[in-house]
């Protein structure tokens, strides 16, 4: 089942320097070690702590509902060793190198391909493996790289789903825009779906590029009102996708549609724009009401319901999408049967196909995300919470277009 066609379903705290170990292994048992960054403070902090906080899940999970998990015959139990990186590709890049040179073999990726591409890196040249669930540049993976591994498709891959959705909308849209941030993902995302949407039909008005770091977005938004897009398409983070709406709403700029990569599925997006947040469209990896199972968590439903049962933090698709970077690399040694042959467990990783609670994982041969398996459904801000709108067989809502002007939202 793929992320098109699955079925609607029916009826920590924050430490800057030292390791935050989320699980302590039993003497009597094996180990296996998962280490890397992640951005717990800083810029990138809000998502940056919903993916650590998967990666918490699944560890728990394996731990404590498991026993652990039986590899060639022996019963092992994960750590986790993570610091935080403060949202800083230098400071992340240190963390990791000297994690490699603490002999530690398998990574979990940050949050932000400008952490994601020069940690990779790092971890490629010294032969270990990394899995990770934040880091969407082509760049990771196009420069030969065989040790890196991405739960999403690369960034020019990543629209498809999305154009499609704009297909369907009634009054059919014919103009697009798009401001993006010049940066190592949202660049090349934007030039990507800007060639979707061409080869769709629609017509690219302009392209704005706005600094990685921003504070004030108020001249690009006078070219947006001049040009008047049915849609605005920003390839932006969390909190320049925050900025931006709020100064669409301040300066009552309004399109009929405003698609952001990132932002609104997060709860910081709702508690910064409230009403305003609603009718604004964005990507979702997973859902818990799709119709997915596999032999760690058991369902998407089963891996909701035990996430909230043990973990405050609001629920969206980058919990997930961490805990399956663990279930990944788990199912690939359970088929070496061993923890320790970095290369066959690469090979494993590279050769995965099968179903789990967030999807069915497979790689591409350059190890970012099957663009159709593993791509982006839909979603909608409606009335505060999150509504799938396409696949339209998936959809729990129909879209909102076009969207109520802002002073008219509720």
């Amino acid at each position: 089942m793929d992320r098109r066609s699955f079925l609607k379903a029916t009826g920590s705290s924050v430490v800057l320097a030292p390791a935050v170990f989320s699980s302590q292994a039993n003497a009597q048992d094996a180990t296996i070690q998962f280490a890397g960054s992640v951005p717990m403070t800083g810029a990138a902090s809000e998502t940056g702590l919903n993916v650590k906080f998967g990666y918490d899940c699944a560890v728990k999970f394996i731990n404590e509902k498991m026993g652990g998990v039986d590899i060639g015959g022996k019963k092992h139990r994960v750590t986790l060793n993570l610091f935080d990186d403060a949202s800083d590709p230098a400071r992340a890049t240190s963390l990791i190198q000297k994690q490699v040179d603490e002999g530690v073999n398998f990574f979990l990726g940050s949050f932000g391909s400008n952490i994601v591409l020069p940690t990779c890196a790092i971890t490629e040249a010294a032969g270990r493996i990394m899995v990770q669930a934040g880091g969407g540049s082509d760049l990771i993976f196009t420069q030969g790289r065989r040790r890196v591994f991405g739960l999403f498709p690369r960034a020019s891959r990543q629209f498809a789903s999305t154009a499609a959705m704009f297909k369907t909308l009634n009054p059919q849209p014919q103009t697009v825009m798009f401001i993006y941030t010049n940066d190592a993902f949202s660049k090349v995302s934007a030039e990507g779906a800007s060639k979707e949407l061409e080869a769709a039909g629609y017509k690219v008005l302009n392209s704005i590029a706005l600094p990685a770091q921003v504070s004030d977005v108020t001249d690009a938004l006078g070219t947006v009102r001049a040009a008047n897009p049915d849609i605005l398409v920003c390839s932006t983070h969390d909190a320049t996708s925050i900025l931006i709406a709020r100064q669409m709403v301040a300066t009552n700029t309004n399109v009929k549609m405003l698609y952001q990569t990132l932002g609104p599925q997060t709860a910081a997006y709702v508690e910064a724009l409230g009403k305003y947040a609603n009718g604004v469209v964005g990507a979702s990896y997973w859902d818990e009401n799709a119709k997915y199972k596999g032999s760690i968590f058991g369902s998407a439903k089963d891996f909701a319901e035990y996430y909230r049962a043990n973990f405050n933090r609001p629920l969206t698709y980058h919990m997930a999408s961490g805990a399956g970077c663990i279930v990944a690399y788990v199912e690939a040694m359970k088929k070496v049967g061993n923890v320790t042959d970095r290369n066959a467990i690469r090979d494993a990783l590279a050769g995965l196909d099968l179903e789990t609670f967030y999807g069915r994982i497979k790689f591409t041969s350059q190890g970012d995300g099957d663009p159709v398996l593993l791509g982006p459904m839909v979603v909608q801000r409606q009335k505060g919470d999150l509504a799938v709108v396409y696949p339209t067989e998936a959809a729990t809502a129909p879209t909102l277009y076009p969207a109520l002007p802002w002073q008219d939202r509720t």
